[in-house]
């Protein structure tokens, strides 16, 4: 299946987990890519195994939460591709505090890079989106924005905002025919969950010493996993992704996709 042929597409947090694994999946589907991520050994990783691509893969490196960065990368990364088609907002980290234990700085952080850096990357690929073909954004919601995920007040803030402002652009740029999706995963294995990636960028994503795992039963996967585990593979993230961005599903906007393996029936 050759969906992105001549299709020009940005994803961020493209260095590990989910990002990496949609980039895969676009380059794989005849896709010309700019892989965005603050890490440049993550980076390094996916242009290796992404091959000999014919230039059909450019990596830059990009910090969301910094507008200067955002700025000059989204500009090199439209330069690279001399334009853009589609958006997918990756990029992304995972924290996990008590409530009470969470300082302003710790909850201003993951607010800034999870929604900050949506917004801003998304703000500066607009004009580009404007002139392009079938254009799409795919933005990163969770299963937290809907479902109590203890000990991460701050990260299902972050997403629940991304849910909710995607919302609004897909009504505000609706007669423009820009359409505005999200994901919304959960139970897969990414650079968030297992510490690699932008989750590096501080402390990694682990639960607090004396967390109550009791708490976690409401939140597991009732498909089994390959492998065994609770966690499933970032390709089952991909493959939806590279679905929403496509101009095959050029009905769809202003909604999400939950992929978690029925944990949340």
């Amino acid at each position: 299946m050759q969906r992105y042929t001549d299709r020009r597409v940005l994803i961020t947090g493209a260095g590990s987990g989910i990002g990496q694994a949609t980039a895969l999946r676009i380059l794989d589907e005849g896709g010309t890519v700019v892989a965005a991520d603050i890490s440049e050994s993550g980076l390094a990783d996916t242009a290796t195994q992404a091959g000999d691509t014919g230039g059909r893969l450019t990596t830059v490196v990009l910090d969301v939460g910094s507008e200067e960065s955002v700025i000059a990368g989204v500009q090199r990364a439209v330069d690279a591709m001399n334009g853009l088609d589609a958006l997918v907002n990756g990029a992304g980290i995972l924290r996990s505090w008590h409530f009470a234990d969470t300082t302003l700085a710790d909850f201003e952080h993951v607010l800034r890079v999870n929604l900050v850096g949506t917004f801003l990357v998304t703000r500066e690929a607009l004009p580009a989106l404007r002139a392009g073909t079938a254009a799409a954004v795919v933005n990163f919601s969770s299963t937290s924005a809907n479902y109590a995920h203890p000990y991460m007040a701050a990260y299902a803030a972050s997403k629940g905002g991304i849910q909710a402002m995607t919302h609004t652009l897909a009504l505000e740029f609706s007669k423009e025919n820009i359409r505005f999706n999200c994901v919304q995963p959960g139970s897969i294995s990414s650079g968030m969950t297992d510490g690699t990636g932008q989750s590096k960028q501080s402390v990694g994503p682990g639960l607090p010493d004396d967390a109550d795992y009791t708490l976690f039963g409401k939140i597991m996967p009732t498909l089994a996993v390959e492998g065994g585990g609770m966690f499933a593979r970032p390709d089952a993230v991909a493959a939806v992704v590279a679905m929403l961005a496509a101009p095959e599903a050029y009905f769809v906007t202003g909604t999400e996709v939950r992929i978690d393996g029925g944990t949340h029936m």
